[in-house]
Parts: structure tokens; C-alpha cells; sequence
């Protein structure tokens, strides 16, 4: 593994165990922002936790925008039961079949350590077997006393799954929230590569917050930046076995460049010569309607931006082991750096339809 790519699995490992769901994100913005600090001019967090870390460029002070979001999806207390269990309800998308049988971390007064339990099969009767528990029907288990839980958790409280980042072979880790904090160590790569590369336009990296329920923190930070182009960075899925044709994206192969009308065509293409350009291989996913990330909140943000996607294949997303390439993250951050190196100072004539 050579050193860039050492950096950047240490950096998506920190991001990926730390703990910052939506509406949360405060932990995880405070290590973003130390890392921005060392590779932009500027760094700032706003009001609704949005991190923004400015490259600035050479040229008119046409500014880019780039996007990807830093919060995760989770749980949070919503009973305590007399027996000392705590009942629990989702934050974003979380799929219930995965949480049997995980450990979690209970955000309260201090961070406690639990497990979601269920019955065992021995007690459960033999038509109940193939019949997923439901999350109304978990419960977790952090071995204390009701007295002794009313101390330091309450209802509210938030909840994160525990789990380390697990190396798999050729560069592919596993873990949870790679969706999107790998887009984050994407931003990242591509603003150390523009040290070293000269770019006309000003370069604004944001964080976002809170898309796992609904894009907020892009439509936010879009608005109060109102960018003349912008790029989100998310994940998208990878093929396996059981996704039966649905994705045709692989690892390895590059990141995914979308196009549809959430894209501006010119953004595509000008992604489709970059690469072709600089030998960097990537894949195109065709996106019919609102692509679902922080781009669709760009593109119809203040009076349009002119917006593109860049998407990292991943397995098994939404879950605790979420899996990519770590060569994919790499070849979308010296992408974006090419493509924002090779932009022309003219940007609404490359813009023009």
C-alpha cells in the first residue's frame, strides 16, 4: 500500500469509527475540520454544521463547489423499559434485519456500551423462525439496573453502531458510514493533489450534514454559497451475487460518473475527456430522475448550479459492513483534481447548452 493510499485509509478509518448521525455530526465535523485545516486556505463550520474548507484559486474567483456528506444513519432511545432494556427507533434508512445481534454505542450522559438481543431460537416457536424481527420488537441490553440506567441515558439519546474498520484483501476495506465518509476522504485527496496543480477557480470542500434525512445540509450550504459549478461526492452500489442485475457497477473499475438531467451535460462530458485524458478509468451510471444525494439539492438550489456526480462503488450500503476499493476512492479524488485543474476560466461558455 504506497503512502497516499495509507493516508487515506487512516483518515476513512478515523471518519468511519467515529460516531455522527444526522442532526449529531459535531464529533465527526471537528475531525474534518482539523484535516481541512492543513490543506486549504480556509476553514469554517456554519450554523447548521456544514464544514467548508476553501482552496483558492489563481484566477476570477469563479467558485466550485464540492459536496459530500459526513453524517450517518442510526438510532435513538425512544423508551426505557422498568427491567432496564432500552427501546429504540431509526434515524435515516437504517435496514432492521442487520441490527440483531450488534454491539452499539449509547451516546447519553456518557457513552456506554450495548448489544441488541433477541429470543433464542430455542425459545422461539418453529413458524416464528423465518419471520424478521421487527425494530419495535428489539431491545438493547447495556447491564445496568433501571436506577442505575436513568443516570445516564434518557429518551432521546442518540446511538451508534460499534464497529472497527476490517482490511480485506487487494486494498478493499470494510466498515460502517464508508457511505459518505469516504466521499469526505475523496475531497480530501483532491485538495492535496490541487497543491500541486494550478486551478483558476476557487475550490470550496463542504461536509454536509444531515442528507440521511433528506439532503438538508447540501440545500443549506448550495444556498448560502451559490457556486457558479458544483460536484457531489457519494456512493452508489456495487454488484454481488444477489443485487441480480440491478447494478452493473464494479470495484475497482473506477468511480461512477452519473449523467440524466440531475447532471449538466457539460460536466459530464468535460469528467468523460479528464479521464480519458490522464488514463483514469471510470464507469457511467445513467441516473433518470433525482439521483437521491446532495446533488439533486445543488441543482435546484437558488436559481440553478450547474451540478455533476462522482460515486464510489460500495456493497451491502447501509449496513455495518459497508465494502469498497480503496483504489476507487484514489482515482476519484485525482479525477476531480484533474478535472477541476483542466477547467477553462470561462465558465459560463463551457456551461452554454
Amino acid at each position: 500500500m504506497n503512502a497516499q493510499m495509507q493516508s487515506a485509509s487512516e483518515f476513512l478509518g478515523l471518519l468511519s469509527t467515529s460516531s455522527g448521525v444526522s442532526g449529531h455530526e459535531s464529533s465527526i465535523a471537528s475531525l474534518v475540520m482539523e484535516r481541512f485545516k492543513t490543506i486549504t486556505d480556509e476553514v469554517h463550520c456554519d450554523t447548521f454544521g456544514n464544514v467548508y474548507g476553501l482552496k483558492k484559486g489563481s484566477g476570477q474567483r469563479t467558485k466550485l463547489m464540492l459536496a459530500a456528506h459526513m453524517d450517518e444513519i442510526g438510532l435513538i432511545v425512544n423508551k426505557i423499559d422498568p427491567r432496564g432494556f432500552l427501546s429504540f427507533t431509526s434515524i435515516g434508512g437504517v435496514d432492521p434485519r442487520t441490527l440483531l445481534s450488534q454491539e452499539v454505542l449509547v451516546h447519553g450522559r456518557r457513552t456506554i456500551p450495548g448489544i441488541i438481543g433477541s429470543l433464542p431460537p430455542h425459545l422461539i416457536q418453529n413458524g416464528d423462525l423465518d419471520i424478521a424481527v421487527k425494530m419495535e420488537d428489539m431491545t438493547i441490553d447495556v447491564g445496568l439496573s433501571f436506577e442505575k440506567l436513568k443516570e445516564v441515558i434518557q429518551i432521546g439519546d442518540i446511538i451508534t453502531l460499534q464497529r472497527d474498520t476490517y482490511p480485506l484483501l487487494n486494498n478493499v476495506i470494510a466498515g460502517k458510514s464508508l457511505d459518505d465518509r469516504a466521499g469526505v476522504v475523496v475531497m480530501m485527496i483532491c485538495l492535496e493533489e490541487l497543491s500541486h496543480l494550478k486551478h483558476s477557480h476557487d475550490v470550496i470542500a463542504v461536509a454536509t450534514t444531515q442528507e440521511e434525512v433528506g439532503i438538508r445540509g447540501a440545500f443549506t450550504s448550495a444556498y448560502t454559497l451559490n457556486p457558479d459549478l458544483a460536484v457531489a461526492i457519494d456512493v452508489t452500489h456495487a454488484s454481488t451475487p444477489d443485487s441480480k442485475g440491478q447494478t452493473t457497477l464494479d470495484f475497482g473499475k473506477g468511480p461512477a460518473v452519473a449523467l440524466g438531467p440531475n447532471i449538466h451535460p457539460a460536466i459530464y462530458r468535460h469528467f468523460s475527456e479528464t479521464a480519458q485524458e490522464h488514463r483514469l478509468p471510470i464507469q457511467l451510471e445513467p441516473i433518470p430522475g433525482a439521483s437521491g444525494t446532495d446533488a439533486w439539492a445543488i441543482q435546484v438550489s437558488q436559481a440553478g448550479i450547474p451540478t455533476g456526480l462522482l460515486s464510489i462503488p460500495l456493497r451491502y450500503m447501509h449496513t455495518s459492513v459497508e465494502t469498497l476499493d480503496l483504489q476507487d476512492v484514489l482515482n476519484s479524488g485525482k479525477l476531480l483534481a484533474h478535472f477541476i485543474s483542466s477547467l477553462p476560466d470561462d465558465l459560463e461558455g463551457f456551461l452554454c447548452y
